[in-house]
């Protein structure tokens, strides 16, 4: 697996969800250090299990549209004297 990197923007922008989560949820104020400490520790420790999960998602998917291609194929056969 590929590193999981964002952008300086992106992660502008998680940091700053961050801050507002701890704020509302947990009445803490967290500044933008320790918010972007914390986002790049659950990036390095958790991220590989939700991109895991994403990839096992996108092969379910994809299977099942296998699955309907080649079912579709079987539907366009022609019946002939050799099944």
């Amino acid at each position: 697996m590929a590193d999981i990197a964002f952008t300086r923007e992106q992660k502008t922008v998680l940091i700053s969800q961050i801050q507002k989560y701890f704020a509302k949820e947990l009445d803490q104020e967290i500044g933008g250090f320790d918010a972007e400490f914390l986002l790049d520790f659950f990036t390095e420790k958790v991220g590989g299990y939700y991109y895991n999960q994403g990839l096992n998602d996108a092969r379910t998917l994809l299977d099942a549209k296998l699955d309907t291609i080649t079912e579709s194929f079987y539907e366009l056969e022609k019946v002939t004297d050799f099944e």
